[in-house]
Protein backbone atom coordinates (compact mmCIF):
# COMPACT_ATOMS: atom_id res chain seq x y z
CA UNK A 1 0.00 0.00 0.00
CA UNK A 2 1.12 3.73 -0.87
CA UNK A 3 1.75 5.16 2.61
CA UNK A 4 2.19 8.53 0.88
CA UNK A 5 3.94 11.69 2.21
CA UNK A 6 5.81 10.24 5.27
CA UNK A 7 5.39 13.69 7.14
CA UNK A 8 5.01 11.43 10.03
CA UNK A 9 8.52 10.44 10.31
CA UNK A 10 9.80 13.79 10.01
CA UNK A 11 7.58 14.91 13.05
CA UNK A 12 8.92 12.00 15.07
CA UNK A 13 12.65 12.72 14.14
CA UNK A 14 11.90 16.15 15.34
CA UNK A 15 9.98 14.95 18.91
CA UNK A 16 13.06 12.76 18.99
CA UNK A 17 15.65 15.26 18.86
CA UNK A 18 14.06 17.57 21.51
CA UNK A 19 13.63 14.11 23.51
CA UNK A 20 17.66 14.16 23.48
CA UNK A 21 18.06 17.78 24.45
CA UNK A 22 16.07 17.51 26.84
CA UNK A 23 18.04 14.57 28.53
CA UNK A 24 21.42 16.74 28.19
CA UNK A 25 19.54 19.34 29.75
CA UNK A 26 18.65 17.24 33.28
CA UNK A 27 21.40 14.90 33.15
CA UNK A 28 24.48 18.14 33.60
CA UNK A 29 23.90 18.26 36.56
CA UNK A 30 24.69 14.68 38.07
CA UNK A 31 27.07 14.15 35.75
CA UNK A 32 29.35 17.52 36.95
CA UNK A 33 27.96 17.17 40.72
CA UNK A 34 31.46 15.79 41.83
CA UNK A 35 32.85 18.85 41.46
CA UNK A 36 29.49 21.52 41.99
CA UNK A 37 29.55 19.46 45.06
CA UNK A 38 32.62 20.62 46.12
CA UNK A 39 32.39 24.15 45.38
CA UNK A 40 29.26 25.00 46.85
CA UNK A 41 29.65 22.51 49.79
CA UNK A 42 27.00 20.18 49.23
CA UNK A 43 26.60 16.54 49.80
CA UNK A 44 24.79 13.24 48.92
CA UNK A 45 21.77 13.94 50.82
CA UNK A 46 21.75 17.98 49.06
CA UNK A 47 22.01 16.13 45.73
CA UNK A 48 18.81 13.82 46.88
CA UNK A 49 16.88 16.71 47.96
CA UNK A 50 17.78 18.28 43.93
CA UNK A 51 16.80 15.01 42.70
CA UNK A 52 13.37 15.15 44.69
CA UNK A 53 12.64 18.78 43.91
CA UNK A 54 12.88 18.06 40.54
CA UNK A 55 10.58 15.09 40.50
CA UNK A 56 7.80 16.86 42.41
CA UNK A 57 7.42 19.26 39.52
CA UNK A 58 7.99 17.13 36.90
CA UNK A 59 5.06 15.46 38.32
CA UNK A 60 2.86 18.83 39.18
CA UNK A 61 3.91 19.22 35.27
CA UNK A 62 3.05 15.96 33.97
CA UNK A 63 -0.70 16.52 34.63
CA UNK A 64 -0.70 20.27 33.40
CA UNK A 65 1.26 19.85 30.70
CA UNK A 66 -1.25 17.02 29.73
CA UNK A 67 -4.72 18.86 29.92
CA UNK A 68 -2.37 21.64 28.11
CA UNK A 69 -1.13 19.71 25.20
CA UNK A 70 -4.89 18.54 24.65
CA UNK A 71 -5.98 22.12 24.85
CA UNK A 72 -3.63 24.09 23.21
CA UNK A 73 -2.45 21.15 20.45
CA UNK A 74 1.01 19.87 19.93
CA UNK A 75 2.65 22.64 18.14
CA UNK A 76 2.21 25.42 20.66
CA UNK A 77 2.53 22.78 23.49
CA UNK A 78 6.08 21.82 22.62
CA UNK A 79 7.40 25.03 21.96
CA UNK A 80 6.15 26.33 25.24
CA UNK A 81 7.59 23.80 27.05
CA UNK A 82 11.07 23.64 25.39
CA UNK A 83 11.23 27.48 25.63
CA UNK A 84 11.17 27.88 29.34
CA UNK A 85 13.51 24.10 29.81
CA UNK A 86 16.14 25.96 27.95
CA UNK A 87 15.81 29.02 29.71
CA UNK A 88 15.84 27.21 33.27
CA UNK A 89 19.07 25.29 32.56
CA UNK A 90 20.82 28.28 31.29
CA UNK A 91 19.87 30.38 34.82
CA UNK A 92 21.43 26.78 36.93
CA UNK A 93 24.63 28.55 35.56
CA UNK A 94 24.06 31.93 38.35
CA UNK A 95 23.27 29.20 40.95
CA UNK A 96 25.43 29.73 44.22
CA UNK A 97 23.94 27.23 46.77
CA UNK A 98 21.73 24.17 47.25
CA UNK A 99 18.36 26.52 47.37
CA UNK A 100 19.08 28.48 44.26
CA UNK A 101 19.47 25.19 42.74
CA UNK A 102 16.50 23.76 43.73
CA UNK A 103 14.93 26.72 42.45
CA UNK A 104 16.21 26.62 39.02
CA UNK A 105 15.42 22.46 39.55
CA UNK A 106 11.92 23.46 40.18
CA UNK A 107 11.42 25.23 36.85
CA UNK A 108 13.18 22.79 34.79
CA UNK A 109 11.34 19.74 36.15
CA UNK A 110 7.87 21.32 35.70
CA UNK A 111 8.97 22.65 32.37
CA UNK A 112 10.63 19.21 30.76
CA UNK A 113 7.12 17.32 31.97
CA UNK A 114 5.73 18.71 28.68
CA UNK A 115 7.86 16.12 26.70
CA UNK A 116 6.08 12.92 27.60
CA UNK A 117 2.32 13.65 27.21
CA UNK A 118 3.11 15.76 23.75
CA UNK A 119 4.95 12.45 22.32
CA UNK A 120 2.24 10.30 23.48
CA UNK A 121 -0.55 12.60 21.36
CA UNK A 122 1.14 13.47 18.62
CA UNK A 123 1.78 9.56 18.24
CA UNK A 124 -1.82 9.32 18.43
CA UNK A 125 -2.44 12.16 16.00
CA UNK A 126 -0.04 11.23 13.57
CA UNK A 127 0.36 7.00 13.59
CA UNK A 128 -2.27 4.47 13.24
CA UNK A 129 -2.28 1.66 16.07
CA UNK A 130 0.39 -0.68 14.23
CA UNK A 131 3.23 1.91 14.33
CA UNK A 132 2.45 3.73 17.81
CA UNK A 133 4.49 1.24 19.70
CA UNK A 134 7.50 2.31 16.85
CA UNK A 135 6.77 5.95 17.44
CA UNK A 136 6.96 5.72 20.96
CA UNK A 137 9.95 3.29 20.75
CA UNK A 138 12.12 6.22 18.85
CA UNK A 139 10.82 9.25 21.29
CA UNK A 140 11.85 7.21 24.31
CA UNK A 141 14.93 6.57 21.86
CA UNK A 142 15.69 9.89 21.89
CA UNK A 143 15.92 9.92 25.33
CA UNK A 144 18.34 7.39 25.50
CA UNK A 145 20.58 9.07 22.85
CA UNK A 146 20.65 11.88 25.12
CA UNK A 147 21.75 10.31 27.96
CA UNK A 148 24.26 8.39 25.88
CA UNK A 149 26.15 11.52 24.59
CA UNK A 150 25.01 13.67 27.62
CA UNK A 151 27.86 12.50 30.06
CA UNK A 152 30.63 12.99 27.00
CA UNK A 153 29.18 16.01 26.37
CA UNK A 154 28.95 17.54 29.40
CA UNK A 155 32.38 15.75 30.47
CA UNK A 156 33.91 17.35 27.58
CA UNK A 157 32.33 20.94 27.85
CA UNK A 158 33.05 20.92 31.86
CA UNK A 159 36.73 20.55 31.16
CA UNK A 160 37.25 23.12 28.38
CA UNK A 161 34.44 25.83 30.14
CA UNK A 162 33.85 24.82 33.49
CA UNK A 163 30.26 23.92 34.85
CA UNK A 164 28.74 27.58 34.52
CA UNK A 165 29.47 27.92 30.94
CA UNK A 166 28.07 24.29 30.33
CA UNK A 167 24.51 25.04 31.25
CA UNK A 168 24.74 28.26 29.08
CA UNK A 169 25.95 25.81 26.46
CA UNK A 170 23.32 22.91 26.76
CA UNK A 171 20.60 25.43 27.78
CA UNK A 172 21.22 27.15 24.31
CA UNK A 173 20.82 23.46 22.42
CA UNK A 174 16.89 23.81 23.22
CA UNK A 175 16.81 27.46 21.68
CA UNK A 176 17.99 26.02 18.43
CA UNK A 177 15.80 23.18 18.31
CA UNK A 178 12.65 25.79 18.44
CA UNK A 179 13.47 27.07 14.57
CA UNK A 180 12.65 23.77 12.77
CA UNK A 181 10.04 23.07 14.63
CA UNK A 182 8.25 25.84 14.17
CA UNK A 183 8.91 25.93 10.82
CA UNK A 184 8.14 22.41 9.93
CA UNK A 185 4.94 21.06 12.64
CA UNK A 186 2.20 23.60 11.12
CA UNK A 187 -0.53 21.81 11.75
CA UNK A 188 -1.98 18.26 12.21
CA UNK A 189 -1.95 15.70 9.63
CA UNK A 190 -5.56 16.65 8.70
CA UNK A 191 -4.49 20.06 7.84
CA UNK A 192 -0.78 19.84 7.55
CA UNK A 193 0.23 21.44 3.75
CA UNK A 194 2.74 18.54 3.43
CA UNK A 195 0.51 15.60 4.39
CA UNK A 196 -0.49 14.14 0.87
CA UNK A 197 -4.17 11.81 0.69
CA UNK A 198 -2.62 8.43 0.79
CA UNK A 199 -1.06 9.45 4.08
CA UNK A 200 -3.94 11.03 5.10
CA UNK A 201 -6.10 7.93 4.37
CA UNK A 202 -2.90 5.87 6.03
CA UNK A 203 -3.32 7.64 8.98
CA UNK A 204 -6.99 7.56 9.44
CA UNK A 205 -6.90 4.03 8.27
CA UNK A 206 -6.94 2.54 12.09
CA UNK A 207 -10.23 0.67 11.88
CA UNK A 208 -10.94 2.01 15.78
CA UNK A 209 -10.85 5.30 14.86
CA UNK A 210 -14.38 5.81 13.64
CA UNK A 211 -15.93 8.87 12.09
CA UNK A 212 -18.99 8.88 14.48
CA UNK A 213 -16.33 8.34 17.50
CA UNK A 214 -17.45 11.70 19.66
CA UNK A 215 -14.19 14.07 19.88
CA UNK A 216 -14.96 16.12 22.82
CA UNK A 217 -12.22 15.27 25.92
CA UNK A 218 -13.09 13.11 28.31
CA UNK A 219 -12.42 14.31 32.41
CA UNK A 220 -10.09 12.58 34.38
CA UNK A 221 -12.94 11.58 36.62
CA UNK A 222 -14.61 9.82 33.22
CA UNK A 223 -10.63 8.32 32.50
CA UNK A 224 -9.90 6.85 35.70
CA UNK A 225 -13.42 5.03 35.51
CA UNK A 226 -12.16 2.51 34.04
CA UNK A 227 -9.93 -0.44 35.32
CA UNK A 228 -7.38 -0.33 31.70
CA UNK A 229 -6.15 3.73 33.10
CA UNK A 230 -5.51 2.90 36.93
CA UNK A 231 -3.43 -0.35 34.87
CA UNK A 232 -1.61 2.68 32.78
CA UNK A 233 -0.93 5.10 36.08
CA UNK A 234 -0.11 1.96 38.10
CA UNK A 235 2.55 0.40 35.70
CA UNK A 236 4.13 3.74 35.89
CA UNK A 237 4.29 4.07 39.28
CA UNK A 238 6.03 0.46 39.30
CA UNK A 239 8.40 0.62 36.62
CA UNK A 240 9.47 4.09 36.06
CA UNK A 241 11.38 4.15 39.00
CA UNK A 242 14.22 1.53 37.47
CA UNK A 243 14.66 3.73 34.59
CA UNK A 244 14.72 7.18 36.92
CA UNK A 245 17.51 5.09 39.57
CA UNK A 246 20.05 5.23 36.92
CA UNK A 247 18.89 8.84 34.77
CA UNK A 248 19.76 10.47 38.16
CA UNK A 249 21.73 8.12 40.51
CA UNK A 250 23.93 6.31 37.91
CA UNK A 251 27.12 9.11 38.00
CA UNK A 252 26.94 8.83 41.85
CA UNK A 253 26.79 5.31 42.24
CA UNK A 254 29.92 4.87 39.44
CA UNK A 255 31.96 7.47 41.85
CA UNK A 256 30.64 5.59 45.33
CA UNK A 257 31.32 2.17 44.04
CA UNK A 258 33.98 2.71 41.67
CA UNK A 259 35.95 6.17 42.83
CA UNK A 260 35.58 7.59 39.78
CA UNK A 261 35.97 11.26 38.86
CA UNK A 262 34.16 13.30 36.28
CA UNK A 263 36.43 12.55 33.15
CA UNK A 264 36.02 8.54 34.28
CA UNK A 265 32.17 8.88 34.39
CA UNK A 266 32.19 10.62 31.12
CA UNK A 267 33.88 7.63 29.87
CA UNK A 268 31.26 5.23 31.16
CA UNK A 269 28.01 6.30 31.91
CA UNK A 270 26.99 6.56 28.44
CA UNK A 271 27.20 2.19 27.76
CA UNK A 272 24.06 1.71 29.72
CA UNK A 273 21.63 4.10 27.48
CA UNK A 274 23.10 2.17 24.37
CA UNK A 275 21.27 -0.72 25.70
CA UNK A 276 18.02 1.58 26.41
CA UNK A 277 18.26 3.05 22.71
CA UNK A 278 18.06 -0.63 21.90
CA UNK A 279 15.27 -1.68 23.89
CA UNK A 280 13.20 1.26 22.53
CA UNK A 281 13.52 0.20 18.90
CA UNK A 282 12.79 -3.04 19.66
CA UNK A 283 10.14 -3.04 21.58
CA UNK A 284 8.45 -0.94 19.07
CA UNK A 285 9.49 -3.13 16.38
CA UNK A 286 8.43 -6.10 18.34
CA UNK A 287 4.70 -5.46 19.06
CA UNK A 288 4.20 -3.70 15.64
CA UNK A 289 5.41 -7.06 13.80
CA UNK A 290 3.34 -9.00 16.04
CA UNK A 291 0.28 -6.73 15.27
CA UNK A 292 0.66 -7.02 11.45
CA UNK A 293 0.99 -10.84 11.80
CA UNK A 294 -2.40 -10.82 13.42
CA UNK A 295 -2.45 -10.25 17.38
CA UNK A 296 -4.88 -8.36 18.84
CA UNK A 297 -3.01 -5.10 20.39
CA UNK A 298 -4.26 -6.00 23.60
CA UNK A 299 -2.24 -9.86 23.09
CA UNK A 300 1.41 -7.97 21.90
CA UNK A 301 1.26 -5.21 24.08
CA UNK A 302 1.38 -7.70 27.02
CA UNK A 303 3.50 -10.29 25.28
CA UNK A 304 6.26 -7.39 24.86
CA UNK A 305 5.85 -6.02 28.05
CA UNK A 306 6.43 -9.66 29.98
CA UNK A 307 9.42 -9.63 27.45
CA UNK A 308 10.78 -6.76 28.75
CA UNK A 309 10.01 -7.72 32.47
CA UNK A 310 12.09 -11.00 31.29
CA UNK A 311 15.54 -8.88 30.62
CA UNK A 312 15.03 -6.45 33.11
CA UNK A 313 14.74 -8.38 36.60
CA UNK A 314 17.53 -10.76 36.44
CA UNK A 315 20.02 -8.07 34.93
CA UNK A 316 19.52 -6.40 38.01
CA UNK A 317 20.20 -8.85 40.37
CA UNK A 318 23.88 -9.52 38.03
CA UNK A 319 24.49 -5.36 38.08
CA UNK A 320 24.14 -5.78 42.08
CA UNK A 321 26.46 -8.57 41.89
CA UNK A 322 29.45 -7.08 39.42
CA UNK A 323 32.26 -6.10 41.18
CA UNK A 324 34.21 -4.19 38.43
CA UNK A 325 32.55 -1.17 36.04
CA UNK A 326 32.48 -2.77 33.08
CA UNK A 327 30.32 -5.53 33.89
CA UNK A 328 28.25 -3.27 35.92
CA UNK A 329 27.66 -1.04 33.02
CA UNK A 330 26.79 -4.01 30.66
CA UNK A 331 24.17 -5.66 33.02
CA UNK A 332 22.69 -1.93 33.60
CA UNK A 333 22.57 -1.74 29.93
CA UNK A 334 20.76 -5.03 29.77
CA UNK A 335 18.30 -3.14 32.50
CA UNK A 336 17.66 -0.72 30.69
CA UNK A 337 17.04 -2.53 27.34
CA UNK A 338 14.44 -4.81 28.98
CA UNK A 339 13.41 -1.88 30.54
CA UNK A 340 12.23 0.57 27.25
CA UNK A 341 11.29 -2.69 25.65
CA UNK A 342 8.33 -2.39 27.97
CA UNK A 343 7.49 1.08 28.81
CA UNK A 344 7.16 2.02 25.43
CA UNK A 345 4.28 -0.66 25.09
CA UNK A 346 3.04 0.79 28.40
CA UNK A 347 3.23 4.41 27.14
CA UNK A 348 1.35 3.60 23.80
CA UNK A 349 -1.66 2.27 25.92
CA UNK A 350 -3.37 5.91 26.35
CA UNK A 351 -3.36 6.01 22.49
CA UNK A 352 -4.69 2.37 22.44
CA UNK A 353 -7.20 3.53 24.41
CA UNK A 354 -8.86 6.98 24.18
CA UNK A 355 -9.28 9.55 21.32
CA UNK A 356 -6.46 12.05 21.17
CA UNK A 357 -8.00 14.68 22.55
CA UNK A 358 -7.84 12.58 26.21
CA UNK A 359 -4.93 10.89 24.94
CA UNK A 360 -2.63 13.73 26.54
CA UNK A 361 -4.72 14.00 29.79
CA UNK A 362 -4.25 10.13 30.49
CA UNK A 363 -0.13 10.20 29.63
CA UNK A 364 -0.04 13.21 32.09
CA UNK A 365 -2.03 10.96 34.78
CA UNK A 366 0.63 8.21 34.19
CA UNK A 367 3.40 10.48 34.18
CA UNK A 368 2.60 12.07 37.94
CA UNK A 369 2.60 8.40 38.86
CA UNK A 370 6.00 7.12 37.49
CA UNK A 371 7.13 10.37 39.57
CA UNK A 372 5.21 8.98 42.41
CA UNK A 373 6.99 5.82 42.35
CA UNK A 374 10.61 7.57 41.42
CA UNK A 375 10.22 9.90 44.81
CA UNK A 376 10.16 7.07 46.98
CA UNK A 377 12.84 5.44 45.68
CA UNK A 378 14.87 8.62 45.49
CA UNK A 379 14.03 9.44 49.11
CA UNK A 380 15.43 6.04 49.92
CA UNK A 381 18.64 5.77 47.99
CA UNK A 382 21.29 8.21 50.57
CA UNK A 383 19.52 5.27 53.38
CA UNK A 384 19.70 1.99 51.73
CA UNK A 385 23.32 3.00 50.05
CA UNK A 386 25.33 3.77 52.56
CA UNK A 387 27.72 1.05 52.01
CA UNK A 388 26.39 -0.14 48.63
CA UNK A 389 23.93 0.27 45.71
CA UNK A 390 22.95 -3.54 46.18
CA UNK A 391 19.56 -2.64 49.07
CA UNK A 392 18.17 -0.09 46.49
CA UNK A 393 18.85 -2.43 43.17
CA UNK A 394 17.31 -5.66 44.88
CA UNK A 395 14.53 -2.98 46.00
CA UNK A 396 13.35 -1.83 42.20
CA UNK A 397 14.38 -5.60 40.72
CA UNK A 398 10.94 -6.46 43.06
CA UNK A 399 9.02 -3.54 41.69
CA UNK A 400 9.45 -5.94 37.84
CA UNK A 401 7.03 -9.16 39.17
CA UNK A 402 4.59 -6.34 40.52
CA UNK A 403 4.53 -3.89 37.31
CA UNK A 404 3.54 -7.93 35.45
CA UNK A 405 0.61 -8.53 37.68
CA UNK A 406 -0.67 -4.95 37.28
CA UNK A 407 -0.38 -5.76 33.08
CA UNK A 408 -1.86 -8.76 33.37
CA UNK A 409 -4.93 -8.71 35.90
CA UNK A 410 -5.61 -5.07 36.28
CA UNK A 411 -5.32 -3.30 33.05
CA UNK A 412 -7.85 -5.91 31.81
CA UNK A 413 -8.45 -5.80 27.80
CA UNK A 414 -6.70 -3.04 25.98
CA UNK A 415 -9.28 -1.83 23.48
CA UNK A 416 -10.58 1.53 22.32
CA UNK A 417 -12.70 3.05 25.27
CA UNK A 418 -14.18 6.25 23.08
CA UNK A 419 -17.60 5.45 23.14
CA UNK A 420 -17.80 4.69 26.57
CA UNK A 421 -16.16 7.47 27.78
CA UNK A 422 -17.45 10.34 25.88
CA UNK A 423 -21.19 8.59 25.92
CA UNK A 424 -22.79 11.62 28.24
CA UNK A 425 -20.78 14.31 26.23
CA UNK A 426 -22.06 16.62 23.56
CA UNK A 427 -19.64 16.27 20.52
CA UNK A 428 -17.34 19.39 20.28
CA UNK A 429 -18.49 21.85 18.21
CA UNK A 430 -15.38 22.19 16.64
CA UNK A 431 -15.16 18.74 15.76
CA UNK A 432 -18.91 17.60 15.18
Amino acid sequence: MNRGSNVRWLIVALIAVATVVNYIDRNALAVMWPRISADIGADKQDYAFLVSVFMVFYALGQFAAGRLFDRIGVRLGFAASILVWSLSIMLHSVARSVASFGMFRALLGLSEAGAWPGAVKANAEWFPAKERALAQGIFNAGASVGAIVSAPLVAWLFLAFGWRSTFLVVGALGLLWLLPWLAIYRAGPDRHPWVDAAEREWIRGDAAVAADVPRASASVAQLMSHRQSWGVVLARFLLDPIWWLFVSWLPIYLAQTFGFDVKQIGIFAWVPFVGAAIGSLAGGWLAGRLIAAGWTTDKARKWVITFGALVMAPSLLMAMRATDPTAAVVWIAMVLCGFQIAIGNVQTLPSDLFDGRSVGTLAGLGGMAAVAGTLLTTWLVPVMTRHSFAPIFILVAALVPLSLVVVWWVTGPIERLDVEAARDQPASPEHP
